[in-house]
């Protein structure tokens, strides 16, 4: 059996309870690096907010990079299962991504680190911080195809739609989720939906 790379994790725990020792790790990764930053986060802070020693840290992961790139990639499927569930049931693409924009804000109000932990892995590893926003864009940009098919949208270019509006998001939730943890999510949401909708409405309005 060949060793792994840092591109390859190392193999998933065979019990429960190592897995559950896995995510306690991660989950105090997250904190850390949430509140600290990645330079200053250590194995020890890790291992110590995870109430763990230190050897049991490399039974699951090589580095603290190694940490940040499953981090990453957990943090992103956690939001889209969130963003799935929120708009299983709209009737249409437009009330999925009013609902969508308002259960993003929830997350990232209730997640503060995730910016931060996000943001820091595209120093430490560039691809998995593409990888993290391509994995949103390619379900984002099959539902918008497939709501211009429907006719619930008009027609246009779902790749860049999708990008365009992942930065609304993206930007509205910086702006009204972290740095003003008081403002009134509902009604920022409605704002951008107002501005989003406007755009996407399948009948043209002048």
């Amino acid at each position: 059996m060949s060793n792994p790379t840092p591109s390859q994790p190392l193999p998933a725990p065979k019990t429960r309870r190592g897995e559950l020792t896995r995510q306690k790790i991660l989950d105090a990764a997250e904190r850390e690096i949430g509140r600290k930053g990645f330079a200053e986060a250590s194995i020890s802070t890790i291992t110590a907010e995870a109430a763990v020693g230190q050897g049991t840290f490399y039974l699951y992961f090589r580095s603290k990079e190694d940490v940040l790139r499953e981090l990453v990639l957990r943090m992103g499927r956690k939001l889209r299962r969130h963003l799935t569930l929120a708009v299983a049931d709209a009737p249409t693409r437009l009330e999925a991504e009013r609902r969508g924009l308002r259960a993003f804000l929830d997350f990232v109000r209730a997640n503060p680190d995730l910016y931060r932990v996000v943001g820091e892995s595209q120093f430490v590893d560039p691809a998995v911080f593409r990888r993290y926003y391509e994995e949103f864009a390619r379900s984002y940009r099959t539902g918008l195809a497939a709501a211009e098919k429907r006719g619930e949208i008009r027609k246009g270019d779902a790749e860049v739609r999708a990008w365009a509006l992942m930065g609304i998001s993206d930007m509205v939730g910086r702006r009204f989720a972290i740095w003003e943890p008081k403002a009134p999510l509902k009604r920022v949401a409605d704002a951008a939906y107002d501005l989003l909708s406007e755009g996407l409405d399948p009948r043209h309005k002048k």
